[in-house]
């Protein structure tokens, strides 16, 4: 059986998306005659927990950790709130403090790629006995965090392995990073680092097809596409909520508001007594404030549900229970590609899918190759409120179901053959 050692900032008890994508991968790539050999840090900072996932380790895995230091535990001393917020991607763009401002400047222009670089140089001495140790030949490093990746450029040149990369979301690209605050040399730098990684790595693995066409023309070596999944078939059919439930998973950012969305809902509020009567909007995970403050504009604050963050089980639970489910993302034409690991999830919970995103999102693609919903951008108003209503009516005659066709390519099994194919 061959090894391979997986370097991965983010695993259980890790909460979020970011650690199911490798818990999944090693949870199956066994089948594929694969060893995996996890690595990741002793005493990491996480912005949310989950310890439902420690469930999911195969009992016998290897895991090796060593020590991490990471400036975010410095700057919670002053701040602990706005830091765990930054730490994790969520970066408010109004009303901000100084403290903010100056926090944002030093993320972007001092930590470079970003504030967990500090692991790099002991994880590269650490690991040269481990891949002696343990006859490895083959790194994969998944990133964000960008800087796991410098692992795996060290260990490939000194100890000539095969180095795979791994991007979840792309580098120089993804939204945040303008908001970063960063200096003409800060830029440079991170440029320069993104393509040292996509010029001297060996294969390229990222989540989306516009994310490889954006590196196809910063490297010529083999670029895979391996989207995220599904690991949770309906064993058997749960019983529905009650009131036609709108949920959302996730963190719904200032940035992902659909603020058309909410006006549609007003308006068949208003419009038809019946939808008043039923509807209910649901949020799991973090709400912003701007949201929130769009969601009362519009009325519907007597129509919330907010529940905040729950474990990952619970959150499986709430998409099979719930009528509708819906995925926004930012509109801009840097998220096109950005297609998040909740639509996987939410097809296999094999309720109807609502979405609104930039023109051009790949995951309306997907939705419609898939049958599994309705996709929108943040003009829409008519059709939206057609299919809207339209659910509703089948909700009412109790069929509001789809029916989806070719979803299995997206389960996680499926997913890692392909993986290992690559490996």
């Amino acid at each position: 059986m061959r090894k391979v050692l997986v370097i991965t900032y983010y695993w259980p008890p890790a909460g979020g998306p970011g650690v199911q994508r490798w818990l999944k991968f090693v949870k199956y790539l066994r089948d594929f005659n694969i060893e995996p050999i996890v690595y990741s840090p002793e005493n990491p900072t996480y912005p949310m927990v989950d310890n439902s996932f420690l469930d999911e380790i195969p009992d016998d895995i290897t895991i090796y950790k060593h020590p991490i230091f990471e400036p975010y535990r410095l700057a919670s001393l002053f701040s602990s709130k706005k830091t765990k917020r930054i730490s994790s991607g969520v970066i408010q763009t109004k009303n901000q403090s100084f403290l903010e401002k100056l926090m944002l400047w030093v993320r972007g222009n001092l930590f470079i790629p970003d504030a967990r670089k500090y692991w790099v140089r002991p994880s590269v001495k650490f690991l040269y006995g481990i891949l002696e140790k343990e006859g490895i030949e083959t790194v994969i490093t998944t990133g964000p965090p960008h800087s796991v990746h410098l692992i795996g450029y060290h260990l490939k040149e000194f100890k000539k392995v095969k180095w795979i990369t791994d991007f979840r979301d792309p580098w120089t690209s993804i939204g945040y990073h303008k908001k970063l605050k960063l200096t003409a040399s800060a830029k440079h730098r991170h440029k320069e680092l993104e393509q040292l990684v996509l010029t001297n790595a060996d294969q390229v693995v990222v989540t989306s097809e516009t994310t490889k066409k954006e590196f196809r023309a910063i490297t010529r070596k083999p670029i895979t596409v391996i989207t995220n999944g599904y690991d949770n078939l309906v064993a058997s059919r749960i019983n529905l909520d009650e009131k036609f439930t709108i949920s959302h998973i996730g963190s719904m950012l200032t940035g992902r508001n659909p603020k058309n969305l909410w006006k549609v809902i007003a308006e068949l509020i208003d419009e038809n007594v019946n939808f008043k009567k039923s509807v209910r909007l649901q949020f799991i995970g973090v709400l912003s404030n701007d949201t929130l403050h769009s969601l009362k504009k519009y009325g519907l604050e007597d129509y919330l549900n907010v529940l905040g963050y729950v474990s990952h089980e619970k959150a499986i639970q709430c998409q099979q229970q719930s009528q509708v489910l819906l995925i926004t993302e930012i509109d801009s034409d840097e998220t096109k590609g950005i297609i998040p690991g909740k639509l996987f999830e939410y097809m296999a919970a094999e309720r109807p899918i609502i979405g609104v995103g930039p023109k051009d999102w790949e995951v309306a693609d997907i939705v419609a190759a898939t049958k599994t919903g309705a996709i929108f951008d943040y003009t829409s108003h008519f059709q939206l409120k057609n299919v809207l209503l339209n659910w509703f009516n089948q909700y009412e005659q109790g069929i509001l179901k789809v029916a989806s066709q070719n979803t299995n390519q997206y389960s996680r099994r499926e997913l890692t053959r392909k993986l290992a194919a690559t490996i």
